[in-house]
């Protein structure tokens, strides 16, 4: 399995971005998400999405700017990033969990699988 993430870019503040990961492989998505590092931190949480329900959560920093959406077709996963912030910037990474889980927690990176390698977002104000 792997994932190939794309679409990032260097953007003024206020801008809008979306992401893509498309994946290749046989493998049941139970679980997708997105994360991102930026210098010097550890990978944060940015949003996830249930394979079985559709359900999504996402981080409180992006709630309500960010929209996480699959098309099964393409075996793609999208990041839709409006009103982007300076604080935005990093490296994101799409994830995915081909296994299923009972846990119910999505924001830990060792509930996933299989990583994409990154796609520099760059947010100046």
């Amino acid at each position: 399995v792997q994932l190939q993430a794309s679409g990032g870019g260097s953007v003024q503040a206020g801008a809008s971005l979306r992401l893509a990961c498309v994946a290749s492989g046989h493998f049941t998505p139970y679980l997708m998400a997105w994360f991102r590092q930026s210098p010097g931190k550890g990978s944060e949480f940015v949003t996830a999405r249930a394979g079985d329900n559709g359900r999504t959560y996402y981080a409180d920093s992006v709630k309500g700017r960010f929209t996480i959406s699959r098309d099964p077709d393409k075996n793609t996963l999208y990041l839709q990033m409006n009103t982007l912030k300076p604080e935005d910037t990093a490296v994101y990474r799409c994830a995915a969990r081909g296994t299923p889980y009972y846990s119910g927690t999505y924001n830990y990176t060792f509930e996933y699988d299989y990583w994409g390698q990154g796609t520099q977002v760059t947010v100046s104000s």
